[in-house]
């Protein structure tokens, strides 16, 4: 889904969320109601999503086939539903994931046809920097000061299993990957990278912020547009 219209993923009061577009075409698809169904995680306002896996909790006599059909034929456009599967009644969406993945393109060119999935950056970016900066962030870390979660109530330790810097033409890719994401820790990590390819923070400097607590990736927390759940 591109989510430049929705807010977020997670079915909202008095909002148009991903999970309501999708819910509202399971129920003119099948005529059913009371129906669950349940992501993998959230995804934020203006996030995107390549492999967002979600788990469908329904009594109905459709393939899983024609059920993908029907519900796509419900969908907006900018919402698909890649594949559908019968999966034993344990497996849920959330708790059965081992690992998810990130990336965040950023381009150092005005687009006139992607500007919803990218962030352009104007300054010129050191690459090697951003890089070294990087993989100082690998590992099992406290990123408390990368969320806005309160640590006393919900643990801000993450293992980053991989976060790659990389150039593809125009774009700067970030992409990241790990067990779980804490609320906007990509956005952040991209934003305190970014300030270290304009030259701004050294990679000492951003390596610092994960044993002190500090405003500045709240204040450098990069745009939603570029962001986009890889797979899960």
């Amino acid at each position: 889904y591109a989510g430049t219209r929705y807010s977020g993923w997670q079915i909202q009061k008095n909002a148009r969320t991903v999970a309501g577009d999708i819910e509202r075409a399971i129920g003119e698809a099948t005529g059913a109601h009371g129906f669950e169904l349940y992501g993998s995680g959230r995804t934020d306002a203006g996030v995107h999503a390549l492999r967002q896996v979600a788990h469908l909790e329904i009594r109905t006599t459709l393939s899983p086939s024609t059920l993908k059909d029907r519900v796509n034929e419900a969908l907006p456009s900018d919402i698909v539903i890649l594949a559908v599967e019968a999966v034993p009644h344990r497996f849920h969406a959330r708790h059965d994931a081992v690992a998810r993945s990130y990336i965040y393109q950023i381009t150092r060119r005005k687009t006139a046809f992607s500007k919803h999935v990218v962030w352009w950056v104007k300054e010129p970016l050191d690459l090697t920097a951003m890089q070294q900066a990087a993989a100082r962030f690998v590992g099992f870390h406290d990123f408390r000061s990368f969320s806005d979660d309160d640590p006393d109530e919900k643990s801000t330790t993450v293992q980053l299993d991989a976060l790659d810097v990389y150039e593809d033409g125009d774009l700067i890719l970030v992409h990241v990957e790990g067990s779980h994401f804490i609320w906007k820790l990509v956005r952040r990590l991209v934003g305190i990278l970014v300030e270290v390819g304009k030259g701004r923070l050294t990679a000492e400097r951003a390596a610092d912020l994960l044993t002190s607590d500090s405003p500045l990736p709240a204040q450098l927390t990069a745009p939603a547009a570029g962001l986009l759940l890889e797979r899960v």
